[in-house]
């Protein structure tokens, strides 16, 4: 009678056991499923966004007229005074139909009526009101002085932007114009003093660049990018702008060429990098977009924009006692050259 129960009963627990053995798999492709459903709508990656990055340009991007403007700024960081101030703030447009790209440096003394300062204050005020307010203020900003949409913004910590070159292996810069600065400020003298000196000469040291193709680090492609002081017209927030765009151009150079410097050490070390020197409104699949198209382009199809030509420098009393740039006839004329630029 034993005998015949446990017969019964046997196949009535492999059943159970295969069933609880089905529900834990059926339980596990559901998570995983929720899971990579989740990952695609937080990144934007997918199966379809890595074939599209191999065999096309990426995912649709926020556009205007098959337009993408991204606003690039860099802050100092750190805890200094002004570590949240935009030094750097360049739009890159980029023309899905013509496949061209520009480069249009905004320099940071221009004033905003808007902010009742400079421009470079803009992603200081906007993360004074609310954590990532920054971006969208200074988006707003950068529409209102260069004249056309700004879809996306991207903030580097000049810290990791000295990591993510160094990374990469350094960069060839071609440096247009030699030059010579006796102050360039030494990280973490800011507030030194120099007994006996009253020029102070401790907390500065001395930056040289001669012309021609340089291979440059991540320290020195950051000194050439921020040096203030050199005498002439290299001193001046115009020429920082066009150095800015070598750069910008010389990453692109070297990014196109991986096989030149990517390791699976860089690989690995490049996420931790990336997250700790970028703030963006971008998520990685349109980032990783953005980066393909401009990649993609022929050097010869991107143009640098200054609107140096355009701008003057008003007598301070009028504003606020500060040194800024102003148009010199409207922000009309300003809107209309740089949609000149980039046709």
């Amino acid at each position: 009678m034993d005998t015949q129960v446990n017969q019964r009963t046997t196949p009535l627990v492999h059943r159970y056991i295969i069933l609880a053995f089905m529900t834990g798999i059926l339980a596990l492709i559901l998570w995983g499923a929720w899971v990579g459903l989740r990952f695609m709508r937080t990144t934007g990656i997918s199966p379809t966004l890595v074939v599209r990055l191999l065999f096309d340009d990426g995912i649709t991007l926020k556009n205007s007229d098959n337009s993408t403007n991204v606003l690039l700024m860099g802050v100092g960081g750190g805890t200094h005074d002004g570590s949240d101030l935009t030094d750097t703030m360049i739009i890159l447009s980029l023309d899905k139909t013509t496949r061209k790209a520009a480069f249009i440096s905004l320099p940071r003394d221009i004033w905003s009526d808007t902010l009742r300062d400079k421009i470079n204050s803009a992603y200081h005020y906007g993360e004074e009101k609310k954590q990532g307010g920054g971006l969208v203020l200074s988006k707003v900003i950068a529409e209102d002085v260069a004249g056309i949409p700004i879809q996306y913004g991207l903030v580097i910590d000049f810290s990791g932007f000295k990591e993510i070159i160094d990374l990469m292996g350094g960069i060839d810069v071609v440096v247009s114009k030699a030059f010579t600065d006796t102050e360039y400020p030494i990280d973490g003298k800011e507030h030194d003093t120099c007994p006996g000196d009253p020029t102070n000469r401790c907390v500065y040291e001395t930056i040289s660049f001669e012309q021609g193709l340089q291979h440059m680090d991540g320290n020195t492609a950051l000194k050439y990018v921020r040096s203030r002081h050199a005498e002439g017209e290299e001193g001046t927030d115009f020429a920082r702008g066009r150095r800015q765009q070598d750069v910008l151009v010389a990453l692109k150079n070297k990014a196109v060429h991986p096989f030149e410097w990517v390791t699976m050490s860089r690989l690995k070390s490049m996420p931790a990098i990336l997250t700790s020197a970028v703030t963006t409104d971008m998520n990685i699949g349109e980032l990783a977009t953005v980066l393909r198209m401009y990649t993609g382009m022929n050097p010869q199809n991107v143009n640098k924009v200054s609107i140096e030509s355009l701008l003057t420098n008003p007598p301070s009393y009028l504003y606020d006692g500060k040194y800024v740039l102003a148009p010199t006839d409207n922000w009309d004329t300003v809107h209309q050259y740089i949609k000149s630029q980039m046709q």
